[in-house]
């Protein structure tokens, strides 16, 4: 006979700060959003979407050509929550990005490539779904993500190297998209801001 579980909420304020799942005699914390931004101290990104820190950044420098010095590597914890509606809006990078699933709901990985193929991976723990534990985002390529169950969150970690420089950073402009890749204007009204 299968045993029951039970839910105990706890809130401050009509505010709900903890959720805890009994199953049998275990007690198991369910970990919203509200958590993984304190616990991690997380800042929001206002024109990329969600919210992160820098976990790491290596202390070896490279040189590169053209762009001069960096760090070899760099890690962020970056957070989107459904709730809020969020959404990482497209952008590309001048490095690669290899993105770690972490907690919570899984998430699309909308990637346009140089050759104009529109990718959308799942990003999550559900490998009988389809879903990866990892995507690497090449270096060049316009990508976005959304969550998947909007009722959620979605913890993950991204990983750059050469390290993230914000020098290599560009946020989409919705139109400039649009004009570049018509076939995809759908996914890139959805996932740009402006």
């Amino acid at each position: 006979m299968p045993s029951k579980n039970h839910v105990v909420i706890l809130s401050v304020n009509n505010c709900i700060t903890h959720i805890f799942v009994i199953m049998g005699r275990k007690l198991r914390m369910i970990k919203n959003a509200k958590y993984w931004i304190e616990k991690l101290h997380l800042s929001e990104l206002h024109d990329e979407g969600g919210y992160f820190k820098e976990s790491s950044r290596s202390d070896k420098i490279i040189q590169l050509e053209s762009k001069g010095d960096r760090s070899l590597s760099s890690a962020i914890y970056y957070l989107l929550d459904g709730k809020q509606g969020q959404f990482c809006a497209f952008h590309k990078l001048g490095c690669d990005e290899m993105w770690h699933f972490y907690d919570g709901s899984s998430l699309t990985l909308y990637i346009i490539k140089d050759n104009a193929d529109l990718s959308a991976i799942k990003l999550g723990n559900n490998m009988e779904n389809g879903e990866y534990l990892q995507i690497l985002v090449k270096a060049g390529s316009w990508f976005g993500a959304t969550v998947n169950d909007q009722s959620s969150h979605t913890l993950v970690g991204c990983t750059c190297s050469p390290a993230f420089d914000y020098r290599d950073f560009e946020l989409a402009k919705r139109k400039e998209l649009d004009e570049m890749y018509p076939q995809h204007k759908s996914i890139i009204e959805k996932l740009t801001r402006s």
